[in-house]
């Protein structure tokens, strides 16, 4: 909920810095990757020569206010409500998962898997709640997102099982460049991508996973919400 991180912050003062922004560019080896024009620009704001933007205790911030209303963990409170009137029992896991997509997909299902043998305090019906972001880390991506790359890690490892179902999605009903909010598998979904001619394991691997929760019928469109409180996550344990 920082200031300056919501929507990138443009009316709150920014503590980042051009040295900062280089540091960055020289830690991941960005330098060719940049447009030249944004290489000279953040060179010149690092030498001092442009302007940095207005830091905390610029007096130009004297007659703002700014007010969070709404926020992941508020989202995840609203959902455990709704899940409790439908008959779940709601755990709410975290607001503020990151790390590796894939990674954080394997531990919400091992969560998922203990909660179905009476672990965590809670029994089943059960519905596993999380928000924040995840990282995928691309290499030669195909079309996908990370809520879609979740939900197929979550397909591979709970396929075959019974009485489990995965929902992840972004609140703003967008996921990575796509049409898609996220993806929403079960246990069947490996089993009826692979009938329609697809490896599951094979798109996982390509960070490819939209075309085949398409041929599943497993892919989550909302259109756009107009709001955004990160991701969210959600896992039915019968």
């Amino acid at each position: 909920n920082d200031l300056d991180i919501i929507a990138s912050g443009p009316g709150v003062p920014d503590p980042g810095t051009f040295e900062q922004c280089m540091e960055i560019v020289h830690g991941y080896g960005l330098e060719s990757r940049l447009p030249v024009s944004v290489q000279k620009h953040l060179k010149k704001g690092a030498e001092k020569r442009v302007r940095e933007t207005p830091k905390p205790g610029d007096p130009v911030f004297d007659n703002t206010f700014h007010a969070v209303i709404a926020c992941g963990m508020d989202a995840l409170k609203a959902a455990a409500a709704k899940a409790e009137a439908l008959g779940y029992h709601p755990y709410i896991l975290s607001d503020d998962v990151s790390g590796e997509t894939v990674d954080a997909a394997g531990e919400h299902v091992r969560i998922a898997l203990s909660i179905k043998a009476g672990a965590h305090g809670v029994s089943p019906p059960a519905c596993l709640l999380s928000g924040g972001e995840t990282t995928v880390t691309l290499q030669n991506p195909g079309k996908g997102g990370r809520n879609q790359e979740f939900a197929l890690k979550c397909a591979l490892d709970i396929a075959g099982l019974d009485n489990i179902a995965v929902l992840s999605a972004g609140t703003d009903g967008t996921d990575g460049p796509t049409d898609a909010a996220g993806g929403l598998v079960d246990t069947s979904s490996k089993r009826r991508a692979e009938k329609s001619g697809f490896d599951a394991r094979h798109h996982l691997d390509g960070h490819d996973a939209y075309p085949l929760l398409e041929a599943a019928g497993d892919l989550y469109k909302t259109g756009p919400t107009f709001t955004n409180v990160m991701d969210m996550r959600v896992i039915l344990v019968k």
